[in-house]
């Protein structure tokens, strides 16, 4: 195809659009288009275009910025929460509302703020991210996330039923564990004073438990109040289990002081559902008076041993030892009994100094009750107290007890050895730590779930709720950005290498030059999650517009750099399609 101009007598010059093609040896043209009445540079531009040139050399000289925003983390997260089914959790919700429940999810991963702070990084005036844009969600208020949190709360049975039978169904191990965070204010009827594991001693405390999948996927999540004991949580996710997911067969994966025995008899056993958890330092030392002492020969080959005991029942007991972990709580002991003794001998020479000497035995035993109990080591010294004196003997042989149970810890099971062996069942206790990397997630750099600003359990319970799906799709993330991340990519491999589940675990040989290099296997620079996150951050959403229409908006995004294409490959997303 080409332009000519054709003589038209005592007027303009026609321009026509022409095509030439070759019929029975000949060379033909054909008119396609009159050219005449467009703008003379419109012209000379589809010229330039049908010869293979640049029609606009300069972008500058056409488009207009008129806004650019961060783009490439929403276009990665958005793009994961799709490929998960987080679509599909708001399908029941109106469609407005389900494209700001959504946003809500994202948002908590890319950027984590309350929910005012969220309400002004999704409106079209404020926004702080493409996120509110590629949703269409437009001007949006702070009730507009209130009202979808409301939502939300009720929606909770469902999303966790979806959830479950996507990730229970024929997993026999559900893991379980529990945390706690504070709130603003004292009017939500959930605040209460409890033991805070985050050292907020002055704030009211919500506590909520964590349900997972044997593979640290989280199912499902429940607030209650921050007085809650540990045990007392369990029933409540029994009952949660058995009636809201159907699921009969399963075997809760707790610690020592979720899943009591006191827990095991009055829930677990009338429910019908077995237990991985592990037993209390008295019961280890009951458990060994009982099978004698537990020489560290026995632990040669496999570092476990299984036995049963009439105290109890029904279960079977793996006796492990860690000589790591033998080593270092000897050290703990040694160093912590010669701090005390330090301190009991600065109130010994308050007593004998000459000048205004610490007397009386009432005194002298509260200065030295501080000094035992500041490293809790009462229990293995013997004081003798006079009006004039102070004096302490070590208690050998209740160190030497202590002693010999150093690195010992005991799982116990109701699974028969059939459905699950010795080394399996100290593995899956061992799991419990997927759980603690959820939590850390949550609370900490990801997902950031504290403070709570809510006042109405039903949206502290919403919120709670919106962080554990928001760490879904980080979990799922995750796992397709490991090549990116410090993650170890053959962590399987590597547990199968080791002769027993009690070795410490290590990381693949992989994931160690991974460590000492810093880069992946292309070169490119390794991340965290977070800082992945805010490097794509830096692919802009530019909003344009041409002088020849300035009315008419059009999108262009930024090129990807090589580690954005390497990411948004791994995930499988298109950063340039903006709906």
């Amino acid at each position: 195809m080409y332009i000519e101009a054709v003589p038209n007598r005592n007027s303009p010059p026609a321009v026509l659009l022409r095509e030439a093609f070759r019929e029975q040896g000949k060379v033909r043209k054909r008119t396609l288009a009159n050219l005449s009445c467009l703008p003379a540079e419109v012209i000379e531009g589809l010229r330039i275009l049908l010869k293979g040139g640049v029609a606009v050399p300069s972008a500058e000289e056409v488009f207009t910025i008129e806004r650019s925003l961060p783009h490439g983390h929403v276009a990665a997260v958005l793009g994961g929460a799709t490929a998960c089914g987080a679509r599909d959790w708001f399908a029941a919700a109106p469609e407005r509302l389900r494209k700001l429940l959504l946003a809500m999810v994202v948002a908590r991963i890319v950027s984590p703020a309350s929910k005012l702070a969220t309400h002004r990084m999704l409106s079209d005036d404020t926004a702080a991210h493409s996120l509110g844009r590629v949703l269409g969600l437009g001007q949006i208020e702070p009730k507009d996330l209130y009202r979808a949190l409301d939502w939300l709360h009720a929606a909770q049975p469902d999303i966790e039923r979806r959830l479950a039978r996507r990730h229970l169904v024929g997993s026999t191990l559900v893991l379980y564990d529990l945390t706690s965070t504070w709130l603003t204010g004292r009017c939500c009827p959930l605040a209460a004073r409890g033991h805070s594991r985050d050292g907020k001693r002055d704030d009211p405390q919500i506590v909520f438990g964590l349900i997972c999948a044997a593979d640290g996927c989280p199912v499902a999540v429940e607030v209650f109040s921050g007085n809650t004991a540990d045990p007392a949580t369990v029933a409540a996710q029994v009952t949660k289990l058995k009636s809201r997911f159907a699921i009969e067969q399963i075997a809760w994966v707790g610690d020592r002081g979720m899943i009591t025995s006191a827990r095991i008899r009055n829930v677990l056993k009338p429910n019908g559902m077995d237990w991985i958890s592990s037993l209390r330092a008295p019961q280890i030392a009951q458990l060994a008076q009982e099978h004698g002492p537990f020489q560290p020969s026995l632990f040669d080959e496999r570092n476990l041993l299984e036995l049963t005991s009439e105290h109890f029942p029904d279960e079977r007991l793996v006796v492990c030892r860690n000589p790591l972990l033998a080593e270092e709580r000897a050290r703990k002991r040694s160093e912590l009994l010669a701090a005390t003794e330090a301190e009991l001998a600065t109130v010994a020479a308050a007593v004998t100094r000459a000048r205004n000497p610490l007397r009386g035995s009432a005194q002298i035993a509260l200065r030295a009750g501080r000094a035992i109990d500041h490293y809790h080591m009462a229990k293995h010294l013997a004081l003798t107290i006079t009006d004039s004196s102070l004096t302490w003997v070590r208690k050998t042989e209740k160190i030497a007890e202590e002693a010999a149970l150093d690195g010992l810890y005991v799982i116990r099971t109701s699974l028969a050895a059939d459905k699950l062996e010795a080394n399996a069942a100290v593995a899956a206790y061992k799991s419990l730590s997927q759980v603690e990397r959820a939590f850390r997630s949550i609370k900490t750099v990801d997902l950031k779930v504290r403070p709570v600003f809510h006042y109405s359990a039903e949206r502290v319970r919403a919120h709670v709720f919106l962080c554990m799906l928001a760490y879904y799709v980080e979990w799922h993330m995750r796992r397709h950005l490991k090549p990116m991340l410090f993650d170890d990519e053959f962590i399987d491999s590597a547990q199968s290498d080791k002769p027993s589940a009690v070795a410490k675990a290590q990381r693949s040989a992989h994931a160690k030059a991974k460590d000492a290099t810093r880069g992946a296997d292309d070169g490119m620079p390794l991340h965290s999650f977070r800082t992945l996150m805010q490097d794509l951050g830096t692919l802009a959403y530019n909003v344009t517009y041409t002088a020849l229409n300035p009315k008419a908006k059009i999108v262009l995004t930024t090129r990807p750099t090589p580690l954005q294409e390497k990411a948004f490959a791994l995930l499988g997303v298109n950063p340039a399609r903006t709906q």
